[in-house]
């Protein structure tokens, strides 16, 4: 880049009769035209102009017409028509109005311009720009400043102003679109001010004005921002020294967007100038430290958010997308979806942003078909939401749930576009609708027909119909009236909320406002914004400590019938005074039938199964059921079973545990008295025995089954048979020891028994011989103490190492509570002597069974033993196989089998000859059976 001379500046006027040198012709607006002789991919731009009353470019006075490389800053000054003008041909052009420098008579003024030559590129623009003006304005005491985006970049069609590939041209706010929406947001703030003004409650005796700038872009409005910086009547913005200046307006209502407004509010927040807009509702503006005097009267994306998740919670979706334009609004609106959706088990599939390339559009719904997703939340300014939906109808996106934010769930363009129907079902929040301002259509339609009779031209729009606006000019009031109404309300409890906080600022009374030396600050309405409360339409307007609104939204559905949609309300949102949430699924008209559509990743695992995370986001899994002993919380956590507790059980597939069941024989049971009565019938059976044998102790029956031997063996049956009392109740270590014990020691000692008595009748018959030896040396009573005495040592021995103790055994439902073997080499010898004693008084028994009937006792004997061995290899075998409450009742009916063996086998035959046939109990009737056996041939 270099700066140059050459080259001429020619004046021409528009009938080309002026043609002098570096000179415009005073009295008459001419029309500029730099001109270099340059090469064709030169171009020549426009630095800075001055004017001065002679040629020497340093002379006073000077006035600035053009500065900051190419910025017409004599556009600023009201009622001016200086601007450039859309080059052509490469040809730049601008016009400046004609003036007159105070006291100063001169016949020539001479405009002095530094040019700039540069490389005509594409990617280059040039800053060939006029400082927009206000659009509209009327005086007051106190001026309240509007920013409203009246034009805008984005085409109602969707077209993108194409900033990259154009060629330098002037930057204007009506080479945009015009907005009718805006404009009706401009005229509901005009006539809120106009309402105010006429009333006697409400800052009585003072008159608010207003001054209201298109703010169409941050580059073209910044200068309509900072004007409403300048001190009041000097136009010019000064240096802080300490000491209050009244700025031109007392406060800023607007801009609508988020980004525009973050943008704009560092320069009013230094003064505390208070903004209070209607339609930026980014999270980041709630920061009292970044924006200490911001005030909105629509309430902040997070609770906005808020709903949106409520109602993809109501319907059980998880798996959606969050598409969003590139603007602080959704980036904001996207990080609190995101924190939301964590703990609500919502999974974000996919996000994007909409591109300003159209062509580009399809990569979205590509990558939305890709992941599979139904349910789209979009959430975006209607500028970006308009292409990105008309690219959904043109590519046939169908049976989707749309999620719009409030910015365009009310459109009017978009819910009547062609074959809208087809794209799905659209839900969407919008802030709480309010009847028509009373007397709004009627103050629109006097302005519009004002502006008729005035015959309003472009050149006179702003001294006679108190605008500068040509598309404004040609606007019917239907259009005005007809007009998506959603944010009417809010404009017009901004302007009250001022207008409340400056009534409270300069103490004004019912009647008027009495203290006329109060000046009223912007910093005085900042803080009297933070108490304002009132009623205005039977609603509450108030701010919490972040400037924030309650937030209360109403949940709208598309209902199309016969290919015509209109705004159905389904549903409400409000979080004052507490969080509210309602919706009727009877109105809404899916899709898919009557219900609402079931889209998720994966289906919900049935009761009792876990979820296995099959990829990156948690609702996409398999499902897997829960063992036995876990259980599976869904509430807790669906992603992990759980093992129950030492005390509790759960079967596989299950969702709870339930405490294990403690199990023993309780003495109350009915199986506990059945033991317990077969028990006692033992020892009175063997008691009775007892004592009928010690009534026939001289009877040849009693001799021959062994005469005072039965008597110790019934007191060991009684004996024995009390240990069953030890299996019942809760086992404890002195039970337990003792259980096993008084069992095997009074059961050996009447085993021995039985085998002296088999052995004794066997030599007997056999070996006469040694049996003299045998009763000469008391053999049979040295037998029965020796094996009585071993097994008893064994059992003292058994119980000193480690005898027998309390256990539980935990089997799914249920612990038992039994007792352990002890030591269990010593166990098994125990068993292994009381086995064998057995088989040695079986073999003596099978030895004899061919005696004399009446001294044969074999028989008996080998019944008792068989009943003692299958009772007890039923035990065994039941304990190897299986495990349970029902095992606890084995070993004590083994028990009884084996007790009731040797009273059934060994005693009853015995006492039924002594009471039923007693005269086979007589010594001629056995000598007669000796005397038969030993005829017997051998």
């Amino acid at each position: 880049m270099a700066n140059t001379s050459l080259g001429s500046l020619h004046a021409m006027s528009d009938g080309n009769s002026c043609h002098q040198k570096r000179a415009t012709c005073l009295g008459s607006q001419c029309t500029s035209k730099p001109t270099l002789f340059l090469s064709p991919k030169m171009s020549v731009f426009v630095d800075s102009c001055f004017v001065t009353t002679s040629k020497d470019p340093n002379a006073t006075p000077r006035l600035e017409v053009i500065h900051n490389f190419g910025c017409m800053v004599d556009s600023k000054r009201k009622g001016s028509q200086s601007q450039f003008f859309s080059s052509e041909s490469n040809v730049l052009r601008f016009t400046v109005d004609a003036f007159l420098f105070p006291q100063i008579t001169a016949k020539r003024l001479y405009l002095h311009c530094t040019m700039t030559v540069m490389k005509s590129t594409s990617k280059q623009s040039a800053k060939s720009c006029t400082y927009n003006r206000a659009v509209g304005s009327l005086d007051g005491d106190y001026i309240l400043g509007g920013l409203f985006q009246l034009h805008e970049k984005y085409g109602v069609t969707g077209t993108v102003t194409d900033t990259e590939n154009r060629k330098p041209e002037v930057l204007q706010c009506h080479r945009f679109t015009f907005s009718s929406a805006s404009y009706q947001q401009i005229q509901v703030m005009r006539f809120a001010i106009e309402e105010i003004n006429n009333s006697t409650l409400l800052l009585p005796g003072v008159s608010l004005g207003y001054e209201i700038f298109d703010y169409c872009s941050d580059l073209l409005s910044y200068g309509a921002a900072l004007d409403f910086l300048t001190q009041k009547g000097r136009g010019a913005i000064p240096v802080w020294n300490g000491t209050n200046y009244r700025p031109k307006v007392i406060s800023v209502t607007g801009p609508f967007g988020s980004s525009q407004t973050i943008s704009v509010a560092p320069l009013y927040m230094s003064e505390m100038i208070p903004m209070v807009t209607h339609g930026a509702s980014s999270v980041q503006l709630s920061s009292k430290n970044r924006f200490p005097s911001f005030f909105r009267t629509i309430p902040s994306d997070k609770y906005q958010v808020a709903a949106i998740v409520r109602i993809l919670r109501q319907f059980n979706w998880n798996w959606v997308a969050f598409i969003g334009g590139d603007n602080d609004y959704s980036r904001d609106a996207l990080t609190v979806f995101q924190d939301e959706i964590r703990p609500a088990n919502i999974c974000l599939a996919y996000q994007d942003t909409i591109p300003q390339n159209q062509s580009l559009i399809g990569c979205l719904f590509n990558n939305i078909a890709m992941f599979n997703i139904q349910v789209i939340v979009v959430f975006a300014n209607v500028e970006f939401v308009i292409p990105f939906i008309q690219k959904a109808i043109d590519l046939r996106v169908k049976e989707k749930i749309w999620i719009a934010s409030e910015t365009w769930s009310m459109n009017q363009e978009l819910i009547k576009k062609s074959q809208i129907e087809r794209i799905g079902t659209v839900l969407g929040i919008t802030v709480q609708r309010h009847k028509d301002l009373r007397g709004f259509d009627e103050f629109i339609n006097n302005t519009v027909k004002s502006r008729h009779e005035n015959a309003c031209t472009d050149m006179d729009l702003k001294e006679r119909c108190g605008q500068i606006c040509s598309d404004c000019n040609s606007t019917s009031a239907q259009t005005i009236i007809g007009e998506d109404p959603t944010y009417s309300f809010v404009i017009y409890s901004a302007v009250y909320a001022v207008a409340h906080a400056l009534h409270n600022a300069l103490r004004c009374g019912t009647w008027n406002c009495a203290n006329s030396e109060i000046i009223a600050y912007p910093y005085m309405v900042t803080e009297a914004l933070k108490q304002v409360k009132f009623k205005l339409d039977n609603q509450s307007i108030e701010f919490d400590e972040n400037g924030d609104p309650p937030a209360h939204y109403d949940i709208v559905h598309w209902d199309c019938k016969n290919k015509t949609c209109s705004n159905v309300d389904i549903g409400s949102y409000l979080t004052n005074p507490t969080p509210s949430f309602h919706i009727n699924e009877t109105l809404i008209h899916w899709f898919a039938g009557t219900k609402a559509p079931v889209l998720q990743c994966s289906s919900e695992c049935k009761s009792g199964s876990r979820r296995v995370q099959t990829g990156f986001h948690t609702c996409c899994f398999e499902c897997e059921i829960c063992s036995d002993g876990k259980y599976i919380n869904h509430t807790a956590d669906p992603y992990s079973c759980i093992a129950c507790q030492k005390d509790e059980w759960a079967r596989n597939g299950s969702t709870s545990c339930t405490k294990r069941s403690i199990e023993y024989l309780h003495s109350d049971a009915p199986l506990a008295i059945f033991l317990m009565f077969q028990a006692i019938s033992i020892i009175l059976i063997s008691m009775a025995i007892l004592v009928l044998f010690l009534c026939k102790n001289d009877t040849p029956v009693v001799k021959s089954a062994g005469g005072r031997l039965c008597f110790f063996m019934l007191c060991c049956l009684s004996m024995s048979s009390s240990s069953i009392f030890l299996y019942i109740g809760k086992p404890t270590e002195a039970i337990c020891t003792l259980r096993n014990s008084v069992f095997i020691v009074f059961y050996v000692a009447c085993l021995s028994c039985l085998a002296v008595r088999s052995f004794q009748i066997v030599c007997i018959f056999k070996l006469p011989k040694a049996y003299d030896f045998w009763v000469k040396h008391g053999g049979q009573w040295i037998t029965i103490t020796t094996t009585t005495v071993i097994m008893l040592f064994l059992c003292i021995l058994w119980i000193a190492i480690e005898g027998p103790r309390p256990n539980q055994l935990t089997l799914y439902s249920e612990v038992i509570l039994d007792c352990t073997y002890g030591v269990i080499p010593i166990f098994y010898v125990i068993v292994l002597f009381a086995a064998l004693l057995g088989i040695a008084c079986f073999s003596f028994a099978y030895m004899g069974t061919d005696l004399p009937k009446n001294y044969n006792e074999g028989k008996s004997i080998t019944f008792s033993l068989l009943i003692f061995f299958i009772s007890w290899v039923i035990s065994l075998t039941v304990h190897l196989s299986t495990k349970g409450k029902h095992t606890l009742s084995v070993n004590p009916f083994s028990v009884l089998c084996s007790l009731y063996g040797i009273l059934f086998g060994y005693f009853f035959p015995k006492c039924y000859i002594i009471i039923i046939t007693p005269e086979r109990n007589t010594a001629a009737y056995f000598q007669t059976a000796i005397q038969s056996y030993t005829l017997q041939p051998r």
